[in-house]
């Protein structure tokens, strides 16, 4: 970049460590200035190279605001207000949540409605997530993914077996005192622990964590499809054993079919007919949709549609009156635990990628496999026993609901060191492309 007097040029081709390094702090430029070039270099290559616009914004936005608080000699006390603002600002997803679900704490959707309102956002909300997908994901890349069965079987195990075996392990050391715990939040936890992978938040996560989106689809495709096979036999399996929580069950299983039909159907309408959709679109207006959802921003309405998803669980959860139905004692007890399984889940699976994937494919396997998706888990615990009182059913819910919490809250907050982790590859990347061309 400096020539050979020492003096120092602008490149033409802007590239992520070029636009954190040639500009003394006192130039007035913004994240928007520094940007501006490269995407429209990101708008002439296509959308899958989208993420390095969000790193060189990032990258550029953190250190320039570092170093002006250094050099300006402001007050320490700015200077932490200002990464206060700039964490707020870049969790925004997570501030939005919590005051959704204080909303939902305080005001729900009539009972009457509340099977409307869960399909609507089941179908709208979720097909406009897996349509943005479709619309930025390259299809050789899709195509790619789904092809690498190691990497399928590798995730799978883990999600299902792995994930619902610890599970087990855990409640069956803990459950020891009858008189303390409720019978239904341990039946709910093993459950919880039975059932694949969430969806549409692991695909958010991944992109903005700039991860593997396509793996991360893929793997969140067959875990669902999966599911409805899988999770009934895990969970009368683990269930069956005799021990004190069990008790409570009936003894006639409902059947399998309705679980069948509603599962697949809602794979079928709100995820692979938007992701195809996604792709004619992608494959045939290549510029356009590149300025919509890349310049534009407007792949932003997949995390709100998360939102409205996430807003929609807890809206039911509160409307059935399940909270009030338990000890507190019960709901802290849920809490660490649901807080300590992740952790776990989140640390085996980890360990267990960096010894042989790539850094983006251990993004999007360490979103898929501690992840759990109240969307199947709860349509299939009102079918899977028959004559269950509602009551009942909340309180099974209760432990997905839960850990869904954390699993959103958690992974909103590991999109920071994701993005740091993959800072260097991501920059030695958009050397390389920057050098071919």
């Amino acid at each position: 970049m400096g020539s050979g007097n020492g003096s120092t040029t602008r490149s033409s081709t802007p590239t992520p460590s070029k636009i954190s390094s040639p500009w003394p702090s006192s130039d007035i430029l913004t994240s928007d200035h520094v940007c501006r070039s490269f995407e429209n270099d990101i708008a002439r290559a296509g959308v899958a190279e989208k993420p390095s616009i969000d790193h060189a914004r990032e990258t550029w936005e953190e250190q320039s605001s570092q170093q002006k608080g250094i050099d300006s000699g402001k007050p320490r006390w700015k200077y932490y207000t200002a990464k206060v603002l700039w964490f707020l600002q870049d969790q925004w997803f997570l501030a939005v949540l919590g005051i959704l679900i204080a909303i939902a704490s305080q005001v729900q959707v009539p009972r009457a409605q509340q099977q409307l309102k869960e399909t609507v956002v089941s179908y709208v909300a979720v097909s406009v997530i897996f349509f943005i997908t479709g619309c930025t994901l390259p299809t050789k890349v899709l195509i790619e993914n789904y092809s690498r069965w190691k990497i399928h079987l590798f995730v799978q195990v883990q999600c299902f077996l792995m994930v619902s075996a610890i599970t087990f392990a855990v409640v069956s050391l803990c459950a020891t005192n009858p008189d303390f715990m409720d019978p239904w939040l341990l039946i709910g936890l093993v459950f919880a622990g039975c059932v694949p992978t969430t969806i549409s938040s692991n695909v958010v996560m991944t992109r903005q964590a700039h991860g593997n989106t396509a793996l991360t689809v893929v793997q969140s495709t067959i875990g669902n499809f999966l599911g409805p096979f899988l999770t009934p036999v895990l969970a009368q399996m683990y269930l069956s054993g005799g021990a004190w929580y069990t008790k409570v069950l009936p003894d006639q299983v409902g059947g399998y079919g309705n679980i069948y039909r509603r599962v697949f159907k809602q794979l079928g309408l709100s995820l692979f007919v938007p992701i195809v959709v996604g792709q004619i679109v992608q494959n045939l207006f290549p510029r356009t949709t590149s300025t919509v959802f890349a310049r534009w921003k407007l792949n932003k309405l997949a995390s709100l549609s998360l939102l409205t998803v996430l807003w929609s669980a807890y809206d039911q959860a509160f409307e059935s009156g399940a909270f009030n139905s338990v000890k507190a004692s019960n709901l802290i007890f849920i809490v660490f635990m649901s807080l300590a399984l992740f952790v776990v889940f989140w640390l085996i699976c980890m360990a267990l990628s960096i010894l042989w994937l790539p850094k983006k494919d251990t993004i999007a396997v360490a979103y898929c496999v501690p992840a759990k998706t109240p969307a199947m888990g709860i349509p299939i615990t009102t079918t899977l026993w028959v004559g269950l009182a509602t009551i009942n059913e909340s309180k099974i819910q209760i432990p997905m609901v839960i850990y869904q919490g954390f699993q959103i809250a958690a992974g909103s907050l590991l999109t920071i060191l994701f993005r740091r982790w993959v800072r260097a590859d991501e920059e030695k990347e958009a050397q390389s492309k920057a050098a071919a061309q």
